[in-house]
C-alpha cells in the first residue's frame, strides 16, 4: 500500500468539525501512523514501548498535522 495507509487522499473529521489544512485550507489528506520516539526508549533500544501518533498529510501543500489517540 506504500508510505500512506489509503491509496486516495480522504476527507478527515476530528471531534465533529471537517478538517481543513491550516497552511493552504484544502480538505484532502493522507492518514499515516509515526512513532514517537523519546531518548531514553532508543538508548535502551525500547522504541517498540513508545506511543505512536496519527499523522495526516495534505494532498495539496503536503503540511503535516499530528494527533494522539484515536
Amino acid at each position: 500500500m506504500g508510505l500512506f495507509k489509503k491509496s486516495e487522499p480522504q476527507r478527515v473529521e476530528i471531534k465533529g468539525h471537517l478538517l481543513k489544512c491550516p497552511i493552504c485550507g484544502a480538505e484532502l489528506f493522507y492518514e499515516r501512523e509515526a512513532q514517537l520516539n523519546t531518548a531514553v526508549a532508543s538508548f535502551f533500544n525500547f522504541d517498540w514501548a513508545n506511543r505512536s501518533a496519527t499523522c495526516l498529510v495534505c494532498a495539496n501543500c503536503t503540511h503535516i498535522s499530528w494527533f494522539l489517540g484515536e
